[in-house]
Order: C-alpha cells, then sequence, then structure tokens
C-alpha cells in the first residue's frame, strides 16, 4: 500500500488532485491508516493510469468516471482504442512540426492549413466513446437491442451497411442532389428507429468516421465501391450543413 504522497511522487499528480478524485468517486482510496490517510493498492495505481491515459486524450471526468465505472468495460480493449487515438495524436503533432519547419526553411506562410485538422481524432473519440458506453446514445442502444438475437443485430447491421453503401452508386452526383440527400435521410431515420437518436451533430460526426480511414471506411467501400465511404461524407456533410 502507499500513501497519497507517495502516489503522488511516483505519478506526478498533485496530492490535492488526488483527494479531488477520491471524493468524486473516480478514484477512491484502497484503504486508510489509523490517523484517516488515504492509502492506494495496486489496483488503486492501475486505475489511475486509466484515468491518466483518458486526461491525456483531453476525456471530462465526468466522461471517465461513466467509463471505467460501466459494468462492460473491458480494459485490453479500451487500451488498443486509447493507443489508437494517441497513434491518431502523435500524427497530428509531426504534420504541425513538419509545417512548421517547412515555413520556417522557406521563410514564407505556407496556404495549407489540412495539418490544423483533428477530424480524424475527434470522430474516432466519439466511435470509442459510444463502445465505452459513455453516451446517452449508447445507452438507448443498448435499451433497443436488449431483447434482439444476435441474428437480428447482425440483419440490422446488414441493412444498415446497404443503405451506406447505396452512396457508391450516386458518386457521378452532386452531394447536394436531392436523390443523395433523401438517401442521407434514410440513414438518419435508420440510426434513429434501430440504434439510437441520431441529430445532425451526431450524423455528421459518423459520416466523419466512415471516411476517417481504418476498418469503417475499408468495409462501406468494399460494399459499395471505392470512394463510397468519402462520398457519403461529403452527402452527410451537406445534409447536416
Amino acid at each position: 500500500m502507499m500513501t497519497v504522497n507517495e502516489v503522488s511522487q511516483l505519478t506526478g499528480v498533485s496530492i490535492r488532485a488526488l483527494h479531488y478524485y477520491d471524493q468524486i468517486g473516480l478514484l477512491p482510496a484502497a484503504g486508510h491508516t489509523d490517523s484517516g490517510y488515504r492509502l492506494y493498492d495496486d489496483a488503486a495505481l492501475e486505475r489511475l493510469q486509466q484515468i491518466l491515459l483518458f486526461r491525456e486524450l483531453e476525456f471530462p471526468l465526468k466522461d471517465i468516471r461513466k467509463i471505467l465505472q460501466n459494468s462492460a468495460f473491458d480494459r485490453e480493449k479500451t487500451l488498443e482504442q486509447q493507443i489508437e487515438l494517441l497513434k491518431l495524436k502523435k500524427q497530428h503533432i509531426e504534420d504541425l512540426i513538419a509545417l512548421a519547419e517547412k515555413t520556417k526553411t522557406t521563410g514564407e506562410t505556407i496556404m495549407d492549413f489540412t495539418a490544423f485538422d483533428t477530424q480524424k481524432i475527434k470522430a474516432y473519440a466519439a466511435q470509442a466513446k459510444q463502445q465505452w458506453g459513455a453516451t446517452p446514445e449508447y445507452k438507448e442502444y443498448e435499451e433497443k437491442t436488449a431483447r434482439k438475437t444476435e441474428k437480428e443485430i447482425s440483419d440490422m447491421g446488414g441493412q444498415l451497411m446497404k443503405i451506406i453503401a447505396a452512396f457508391g452508386t450516386m458518386q457521378t452526383m452532386d452531394p447536394a442532389a436531392p436523390e443523395v440527400q433523401a438517401q442521407v435521410k434514410k440513414l438518419q431515420d435508420f440510426i434513429s428507429a434501430h440504434y439510437y437518436t441520431c441529430s445532425k451533430m451526431i450524423l455528421n460526426q459518423l459520416g466523419q468516421m466512415y471516411a476517417a480511414g481504418g476498418a469503417f471506411t475499408e468495409n462501406i467501400n468494399a460494399a459499395g465501391g471505392p470512394g463510397t465511404a468519402e462520398f457519403a461524407q461529403k452527402a452527410i456533410e451537406v445534409y447536416c450543413s
């Protein structure tokens, strides 16, 4: 067991912060000395490490508490997602460094703002939060699927993919075309009916996630053809604006 002072020295977290984490139920002390001082065991330190990783990813304390208190919390899966988010942040920082170095070398202003784009990070974080159960939308999804069989859930996912894949046949059209926008509305309605209430803000986040690369983008483009995910994102962006 370690005292609060020892934990503070080991982790760099202030004693005041550790006291606060205990008060709000985020990091309860494992025990107390006869004098009433907080004590922390290995399990508490492991939990603190999870908290600090989430803090590095700029998650609010209230969201971290909800995630860690969720009965479905999967430490290994969470670590994988945290690693992916940290890699995205690393790439973002490297892009900014490269832009600054290029500007310094040329002595001119580089009219390229892509290095400031954080949409991939936001989209992946939104996806991860839903899986961690830290959002009302995920809770609504759990309620709607609680009585469904695995086959019914799988079939539902297949229907959703068909709706998204249909954007592949529309790529010759303008994303703002009525037919394309009607397909976006169909997608929004399906998600609201079978998963969770899909506001325009959430729909826009999903669109960014579809085109952010990785498994989602690959699966959508495999179903609808190359460029489907990217076109769907553009159509959703028009709809949500």
